[in-house]
């Protein structure tokens, strides 16, 4: 199979350990990307098992056409990981054995020039994880009111400037379209404290991302059918970037539902599906996230399907 760099895997040996993976199991990967995490966790499978690589991304599905991956122990499935349900009825599916999602924006998004969710170039406000999707970037700064602007910018952003920086973006869209990234950064950077400047519009373009994409209410739906496919003592492997993503994970693995409220039986138990396996999440050494910048931020939670009494 050959090899990629399209992107560069996040903690890969502990997610590897912790899908506890054997030859023969059914497991799925929900951020198939450049396929590092699902290269090597095809090839530690023989005979029945099998790996299901989800992407809605046409350049990830790309990549799978130029590489060498044998069909006897791999899918490609072209689709946003909230739709895991029906694609594992429609090819039969009755359990997994193991789930991965490496959550986030990937590597190679971020360094292609052309797809707008990079500080780093200037290029067109799209931001569309799939490009085959109409609601772009550009379209929630140009239509959506301040008080909508405001909301995705302190909700998914976290930004105390929220109210101000949407206050900023319909007074210059009102003058002039804001189309493109520089153009969003000359609004956006003169409200921002010096030292925080970077970081804050990093908040601004992660907030626009995750509206875009609906990535929030995408996870939530995902783990809910995540938990309804895993076998019992099947494991739940998740990687996190930002406390938004990183709270909802920890969240249903503690209660079952994204909000974290607790239920418990008649006998005080509590009906999450799942169990924590790590307490703490695990996070990259010193060397990785010295040769990996994305890794730094992130956190491997692993949970495991509760085997009923």
């Amino acid at each position: 199979m050959m090899q990629t760099d399209y992107h560069v895997p996040v903690l890969l040996s502990e997610s590897l350990e912790a899908l506890a993976l054997h030859p023969d199991g059914i497991y799925v990967d929900l951020t198939f990307g450049g396929g590092g995490h699902s290269r090597h966790i095809v090839e530690r499978l023989t005979g029945e098992g099998h790996l299901y690589g989800f992407d809605q991304d046409e350049d990830a599905a790309q990549r799978v056409e130029q590489q060498q991956w044998d069909p006897s122990h791999f899918t490609f499935v072209r689709s946003n990981f909230r739709h895991l349900s029906n694609w594992m009825r429609y090819y039969g599916v009755e359990h997994v054995d193991g789930i991965l999602a490496d959550l986030g924006v990937s590597s190679h998004h971020l360094d292609d020039g052309e797809r707008g969710f990079s500080l780093r170039f200037d290029a067109p406000l799209d931001m569309r994880m799939n490009r085959r999707a109409t609601l772009s970037a550009a379209e929630i700064v140009a239509t959506y009111s301040e008080e909508q602007l405001s909301d995705v910018l302190y909700h998914y952003g976290e930004l105390r400037e929220a109210r101000r920086i949407a206050r900023a973006i319909t007074a210059r869209r009102a003058i002039q379209p804001i189309t493109t990234t520089a153009q969003l950064i000359d609004v956006v950077g003169p409200l921002l404290r010096r030292e925080r400047q970077k970081k804050d519009m990093a908040r601004v373009f992660q907030a626009l991302r995750i509206e875009v994409n609906h990535e929030m209410q995408a996870l939530s739906t995902m783990l809910s059918q995540a938990a309804q496919w895993l076998r019992p003592g099947g494991r739940l492997v998740a990687i996190t970037y930002h406390s938004l993503e990183d709270r909802i994970v920890k969240n249903f693995i503690k209660a079952g539902n994204a909000g974290g409220e607790v239920e418990t039986d008649i006998f005080g138990r509590v009906s999450a599906p799942l169990r924590a396996v790590n307490n703490r999440p695990i996070i990259p050494s010193d060397s990785e996230q010295e040769q990996n910048p994305r890794s730094r931020s992130a956190k491997l939670r692993i949970a495991e399907k509760r085997i009923k009494n």
